[in-house]
């Protein structure tokens, strides 16, 4: 008999409701608060408040609602404060109860400003450290790579500080005015002549289309379990062959492990960071920079630097017309000399189209440490390197991948400082989800352990339960359309 719904008629009390037996075992909430230590926060930012005043919300509490904020990508703070009190597992994690009030949103802007970067930093690292104590990084290889983010500022805020505007409008004047205030209170970075009003430390990037305020976001990632040990924000025009050094030197802080191999693209492969690693015995499988844009532009068809034979005896290099470029100069800035040709004689040679578009004739340079050098590109061209390589078209990409669901590709705010926060935040949320799966895998390997153990009679046999196919073996492998952890986990019992 179908059943009919009457007028529903809310209670005016509710008895034996208890938060605790609401939020399931498995929740990751749950697994979140019993490993993951928020308390440290107070200690952190107690310099920081009054000893007068109103009672502030425990900080624990305020890192708790901004980890909500994004590992569950909520698209706002009013939005996060306004869904608080219909989540009864958000309420129990922030530990509030039903009748509880919930804080205002600003709460969390002005605890933003009140702690600043230090804190979400040491927050990130702290959960680096617990997924290295739990095993989870090697430490030894080590994969660089870097994202843009767009900022969260329109293309219209962005002025041209070289125009011959500023000196006819007025109103033009006092927005410059305005703009090199709030440079110099937050020393926003300007790296060109394109800047934006509302958001000062993003720069102008073109990258597969129209030009757009952007960020940069510089990540470490350990071969071992993905596990992101360094990040770094900067604006989006940085070099990222610039950060190579400083992101090795984070990365063994954070893990206490010396690096032993270091593995990016072309992007990084430059001179000064194969000297670098070269010098601290750090194996480098990057590409040349250099040799990556060699075809390209004004050099395709030229011959390559290899074409050009050097003799250590005389100094000098033999072109493949068998002309001598002797040593002319030194570059004190770039450590190199120059080889050049006579330009009569390169300007009368019949190889000369596929040799230089130059008129003064084909140069060569050579560094100081070239035979050093030499020696880290043909260790980059290694089987080894290229297996690495391989391998970091999908680490790398597929950790940043993986940040696209706590919404890592916009800025939620405005000026560098803050959208390193939101990098922090991220990166931490990340490492704290490898670090629950960890955590669930081996609780579900001891398990399995212990039912071998108590049944050594069903090892390699198979039994059918309905559609279901258990093998029963030293490492207990069930087959089932539902993935491997999920049946070991709910029907092992079945078994038995």
């Amino acid at each position: 008999m179908m059943g009919h719904q009457e007028g529903f008629q809310p209670k005016l009390f509710y008895h034996q409701i208890n938060l605790e037996q609401r939020v399931p075992p498995n929740h990751t909430l749950r697994k979140i608060q019993e490993k993951i230590d928020f308390d440290f926060v107070s200690g952190e930012v107690k310099d920081t408040y009054g000893d007068n005043g109103n009672v502030s919300i425990p900080p624990p509490v305020i890192l708790k609602m901004m980890l909500l904020l994004v590992l569950y990508n909520v698209r706002s703070e009013r939005e996060l404060m306004d869904t608080i009190p219909l989540r009864l597992d958000w309420l129990w994690f922030l530990g509030y109860d039903l009748d509880n009030e919930i804080p205002d949103h600003s709460v969390l802007s002005k605890a933003r400003a009140r702690w600043g970067v230090e804190v979400f930093r040491g927050f990130f690292e702290r959960i680096v450290w617990q997924c290295v104590e739990a095993g989870l990084v090697d430490g030894k290889k080590l994969f660089v790579d870097s994202s843009l983010i767009d900022a969260n500022a329109s293309n219209n805020s962005v002025v041209d500080r070289y125009s011959l505007r500023r000196y006819l409008n007025k109103s033009y004047r006092r927005l410059e005015e305005r703009l090199d205030e709030v440079m110099e209170q937050k020393r926003a970075p300007v790296e060109s002549r394109y800047i934006s009003t509302t958001d000062p430390g993003a720069s102008v990037v073109r990258q597969g289309g129209k030009p757009k305020l952007r960020y940069k976001t510089h990540r470490s990632v350990d071969a071992k379990h993905e596990v992101i040990t360094a990040t770094q924000l900067t604006p989006g025009g940085r070099d990222e062959g610039d950060l190579l050094e400083e992101m090795i030197g984070v990365h063994e802080q954070n893990v206490r492990k010396k690096v032993e191999t270091v593995v990016a693209d072309s992007r990084y492969g430059k001179i000064d960071n194969f000297l670098f690693c070269n010098d601290l015995g750090i194996k480098a499988h990057i590409p040349s920079l250099e040799e990556t844009q060699r075809g390209c532009g004004r050099n395709r068809g030229i011959f390559p630097r290899e074409a050009f034979r050097y003799d250590p005896e005389r100094d000098a290099f033999c072109c493949p017309a068998g002309q001598t470029l002797k040593r002319k100069s030194f570059n004190r800035v770039r450590n190199h000399y120059e080889y050049r040709i006579d330009g009569e004689i390169c300007a009368g040679c019949k190889l000369r189209a596929k040799c230089t578009h130059a008129k003064e004739g084909r140069t060569l340079k050579r560094h100081l440490r070239q035979d050093e050098l030499d020696k880290m590109l043909i260790a980059a061209k290694g089987r080894e390197a290229r297996a690495d390589l391989k391998m970091r078209q999908h680490l790398s990409e597929r950790s940043f991948a993986q940040s696209h669901r706590y919404g890592y590709k916009r800025a939620r705010w405005r000026e560098l400082w803050r959208v390193q926060i939101q990098d922090y935040l991220i990166a931490a949320v990340q490492n704290i989800q490898i670090l629950m799966d960890h955590l669930k895998g081996r609780a579900i390997s001891v398990a399995i352990t212990v039912r071998e153990q108590l049944i050594p009679t069903f090892k390699r046999q198979e039994y059918f339960f309905g559609s279901m196919l258990y093998v029963f073996s030293a490492r207990w492998k069930p087959y089932s359309p539902f993935g491997e952890r999920e049946f070991c986990a709910s029907n092992l019992s079945l078994c038995c």
